[in-house]
């Protein structure tokens, strides 16, 4: 039996990793492929084999939804330790919309349509209208940072997708309730109650207790995470103690509690739980599609299909209608927003939990609660995640791999490469706190964020849209590393870069795993660039005509910083992966004067009209 166990839960985990690699391989939610796996090995192996290849009963048993609601609870948390007021700043009443008026308005809708389209009682139509509330932010955050759409659309679905989590899960508790106790309509409205203070107040205070327990290092810093964890799990089972699902509004609470209070930073723990929510979400809907019986297909039928193109087609555009009206979401956003509600984990457990207590109950009817789920699951997952990118491209509120920079420093130089790439027609945001670097770019008619880069505040303020690679480029290196460390959430990590370090010793050297890739051609460090741009370099942007003798002035000559293949490209120079030249490619260059002439009579480079009459860099050194 432990051998089982053993082999059980090794079988989950290496499952649950190769579905996520997949999905970064071809850039897809995981959802999918975690999915697919977790049905091939389970009810498809029992067609094929007589039995499955994981048989989730057989090795955890009871444990199962024990671990499966602790897993969710650590994942709200999560989910909440992202949401800050701010991100809703002149939003906030969407989102309340959405999780009250949009919420009930789905609830009554799908009731309403499982009523009819699946011939069960009122009240389980009700209970899978409750367990559907919810749209998943475990796939619609994976969602957002694909498709990185710009503006206010990001923020609003993920808050309403945290949020109404707990609201789905208290729904459905009350709808189960009524069932198998037909509880009256002040006994509801009592546990709806209890199960809001409870939450809110458990929250709010283990919160402020984690707060001040850090922030006065009564715990050392290298047992905060696993405190963390610890409290999260101890704080959930509490609630569900006291009352019934309250555990999932309390880490919730907890999440946002923490994410907007000033007095401690929350980052390592974040990166942590971010960590552990992988595993643990890959895992889960490993066991939860795994344990799931051939006879479950067999319920799935034309009225599901019709179930789910009512949810996609209907009731959310027009949920999404009512709680959009007043506001000053554009009719691109709002089209956006109603193409937006997959449904993830916290439906597919709560179905699952629901559905085997109301078949020991006797309720027959439960046996559709969980291929409808699931149903619903795999078809809005699928269409979300294979149309919403294009929709998004399609009503120009997200941009298709965004090539834009966001560059941490504004030197001389820098502000120089900034103007060729803005000149190039790409977006660049320079971010600096000295303010005579960003007067010098207001002039310039540069793009500039003035302030400390590494706050929360410039998080919160700085809007994204359009950049897709950071540059760390101060002369500070370990500026520059914080900066790389800082903004991994934000960018993907093979999308931040910095400048070359020059070390004098080993012992003056960081660690290389710190920060991003080294930039341009060796060698590139901040005293060689600056130095050389003092000495009379020109930053141009050139147009290669003969490739070998272009290659050949690298990068003594010629110091490529950017090559541009076509209108819509931003090939970034480095040196671990160097783009490869063809003739007719531009390429912002640091180019040295002296040599300039003699490039031009080598026909190794063509200069745009213009640059050499006006790019006279002893101009620019006044700063």
């Amino acid at each position: 039996m432990e051998n089982d166990l053993l082999i059980g839960i090794t079988l989950v985990v290496g499952l649950g990793m190769l579905g996520q690699w997949v999905a970064w391989r071809v850039r897809l939610p995981s959802i999918i492929f975690l999915l697919l796996i977790g049905l091939l090995v389970g009810p498809f192996a029992a067609l094929v084999l007589e039995s499955p290849i994981l048989d989730v009963e057989n090795f955890l048993g009871d444990l199962l939804f024990p671990i499966v609601s602790a897993s969710i609870a650590v994942i709200l948390f999560e989910g909440g330790l992202s949401l800050r007021f701010s991100d809703i700043r002149g939003s906030s009443m969407v989102v309340g919309n959405l999780v009250t008026i949009g919420a009930l308005l789905t609830w009554l809708l799908s009731a309403v349509a499982a009523y009819f389209l699946f011939d069960v009682s009122i009240s389980m139509a009700l209970l899978i209208g409750a367990t559907l509330v919810v749209t998943g932010p475990t796939v619609v955050i994976p969602l957002l940072k694909q498709i990185r759409p710009k503006g206010r659309v990001a923020s609003i679905l993920r808050w309403e997708g945290i949020v109404i989590d707990p609201i789905g899960a208290v729904l459905a508790v009350l709808v189960f309730e009524e069932i198998l106790s037909s509880s009256t309509f002040f006994a509801s409205i009592w546990i709806l109650a209890k199960t809001a203070i409870i939450g809110l107040v458990i929250g709010w205070l283990v919160a402020q207790l984690m707060v001040e327990l850090y922030r006065r290092l009564w715990v050392p810093n290298a047992l905060q995470n696993p405190v963390t964890l610890g409290i999260v799990i101890a704080s959930f089972t509490l609630s569900n103690v006291l009352q019934a699902e309250s555990g999932l509004l309390t880490v919730t609470v907890m999440g946002i509690a923490m994410a907007n209070q000033k007095r401690f930073d929350i980052r390592h723990i974040v990166e942590f739980k971010e960590t552990l929510q992988v595993m643990l979400l890959s895992s889960l809907f490993i066991l939860l599609s795994a344990r799931m019986q051939p006879s479950d297909f067999q319920q799935i039928g034309w009225s599901t299909l019709v179930f789910v193109l009512l949810l996609l087609f209907v009731f959310r555009p027009l949920a999404i209608y009512i709680s959009t009206v007043g506001s000053k979401l554009t009719w691109q956003e709002r089209v956006f927003l109603a193409w937006m509600a997959p449904r993830g984990i916290v439906a597919a457990s709560v179905a699952s939990i629901f559905a085997i207590e109301l078949i020991d109950h006797g309720n027959t009817e439960a046996t559709i609660l969980v291929p409808v789920t699931f149903a619903v699951i795999i078809g809005t997952v699928m269409t979300y995640s294979l149309t919403a990118g294009l929709l998004a491209q399609w009503l120009r509120v997200s941009e298709k791999n965004p090539q834009g920079l966001l560059i941490i420093g504004a030197t001389p130089w820098v502000r120089a490469i900034a103007k060729e790439v803005k000149n190039a027609g790409f977006r660049v945001l320079l971010a600096d706190s000295n303010p005579r670097y960003v007067d010098r770019a207001h002039e310039e008619q540069l793009e500039i964020y003035h302030g400390n880069i590494l706050s929360e505040m410039a998080e919160d303020e700085i809007n994204f849209g359009g950049l897709g690679r950071l540059l760390a480029m101060t002369s500070n290196t370990e500026v520059n590393a914080l900066a790389g460390e800082h903004y991994r959430s934000t960018f993907e990590l093979d999308s931040i870069y910095e400048l070359q370090r020059f070390a004098r010793s080993e012992r003056d050297d960081m660690s290389q795993h710190l920060g991003g890739r080294p930039l341009f051609p060796r060698p590139a460090t901040y005293e060689v660039l600056n130095q050389r741009f003092q000495s009379g370099a020109r930053i141009l942007t050139v147009t290669i005509d003969d490739v070998g003798a272009a290659m050949k002035n690298i990068p003594d000559v010629l110091l490529p910083f950017f090559v541009i293949p076509d209108e819509e490209r931003l090939v970034i120079w480095t040196v671990d992966n160097p783009p490869k030249l063809q003739s007719g490619h531009r390429v912002i260059a640091l180019v040295e004067s002296e040599f300039y002439d003699d490039l031009l009579e080598q026909k190794a480079i063509k200069s745009r009209q213009g640059d050499f009459d006006t790019r006279v860099f002893p101009q620019l050194l006044t700063d």
